[in-house]
């Protein structure tokens, strides 16, 4: 199969971009701020997930045992004594 050339326009200064490319009204770093916040993204197990029916149901469950589970301290957990 024939591979075809990449035509470019060069305009001399450096920038490689093409000509209908036009950033001119654009705003450098508007999305910086609420892209540095980040996400907090959490996978569930396929059977986890099929029993919750939306994200907003998966939020409710996890809002209301929140205050049930405590917070661990440092990268392993404690071990509990056995009796």
């Amino acid at each position: 199969m024939k591979k075809l050339a990449r035509k470019t326009r060069s305009r001399g200064n450096g920038d490689d971009l093409r000509a209908e490319y036009d950033f001119s009204g654009g705003v450098r770093g508007k999305h910086a701020a609420r892209y540095a916040e980040g996400t907090n993204v959490v996978l569930l197990d396929p059977d986890v997930a099929e029993a919750f029916p939306n994200p907003a149901t998966v939020n409710e469950v996890l809002r209301a045992l929140a205050p049930f589970v405590r917070p661990q301290k440092g990268p392993t957990a404690r071990k509990r004594k056995s009796a």
